[in-house]
């Protein structure tokens, strides 16, 4: 069976913001790329990951805690710790090396979605 669309493009998380601009910027601050800029609407990429961002001014405050996340694999996963305290960005799971095979952290985002930055322990033990 063919695809219908490539692989980067079936699945993508799209938030709904209060203020784009600030989503934006945190978002940009921990590696994400501006690949669009519609003005109420934006997508940011990491690698060939995609994420959309559409500004609703009246939409909801976000939850109290996540109800998912995003996981984003990195090589150094100590260096996205580091940055996430320097942005004072709020700890969900704070880093550890979990069972699973992840040395991984998750925050939370200013519209409440979990960010889960994760680097496979193999890779770790090889350094």
């Amino acid at each position: 069976m063919n695809p219908y669309v490539p692989p980067a493009n079936q699945l993508i998380v799209e938030l709904y913001v209060r203020d784009l601009r600030a989503s934006c910027e945190f978002y940009q601050r921990l590696g994400f790329q501006l690949a669009r800029d519609d003005g109420d609407f934006v997508e940011l990429q990491w690698e060939d990951s995609l994420l959309f961002l559409e500004e609703v001014p009246a939409a909801s405050p976000p939850p109290s805690s996540p109800v998912g996340n995003i996981r984003i694999m990195v090589p150094n996963v100590d260096d996205y710790w580091s940055l996430a305290q320097e942005l004072g960005a709020q700890v969900l799971r704070p880093l550890e090396d979990r069972y699973y095979g992840l040395r991984d952290f998750t925050i939370v985002g200013p519209d409440g979605l979990g960010l889960r930055f994760a680097t496979r322990l193999s890779d770790i033990r090889k350094s």
